[in-house]
């Protein structure tokens, strides 16, 4: 099946992108996560996004997925997850914020709080036990929120 989409950003836009988790604590005990990993971005000003599931968040999976969903000249905001490292040699302008430190960078002002308000959106629109990897299948759930 393939899905056409529009691609968000620009010259002169935000978009901030992100990957998370989309499952539950097995018996509700310790930090281990079993479930879906999903790759998205959200378009600042006009609220655009996308999410989309993936196997692996490597620099090759992540890296054809922004070059899929985003235009080139958009300015990137992301954490410092090492596969967004090279962005800025494929034609995007890129700032990151280290979360370990703190989550606005006090040199350029970038954050990633719409993404992650993204996550926490998209998350709570789910039962807690929906949060499987079958759900996140581009026949249940969709793969974009334009």
């Amino acid at each position: 099946m393939i899905l056409r989409h529009d691609k968000i950003g620009g010259v002169g836009k935000v978009v901030e992108i992100d990957e998370s988790k989309f499952g539950r604590r097995k018996y509700y005990r310790g930090h281990r996560v079993e479930g879906q990993w999903v790759f998205g971005g959200v378009e600042r000003i006009t609220g655009k996004c996308f999410l989309v599931p993936v196997e692996c968040r490597d620099k090759e999976t992540l890296l054809t997925l922004v070059k899929d969903w985003i235009l080139p000249g958009t300015l990137i905001i992301s954490d410092c997850w090492k596969s967004y490292d090279c962005l800025k040699d494929e034609g995007y302008e890129h700032l990151t914020v280290n979360h370990s430190i703190q989550f606005k960078n006090p040199d350029t002002g970038a954050h990633t709080n719409n993404v992650e308000g993204m996550w926490r959106h998209a998350k709570a629109s789910l039962s807690q036990y929906s949060r499987k990897k079958n759900i996140c299948t581009p026949d249940i759930w969709p793969k974009t929120c334009f």
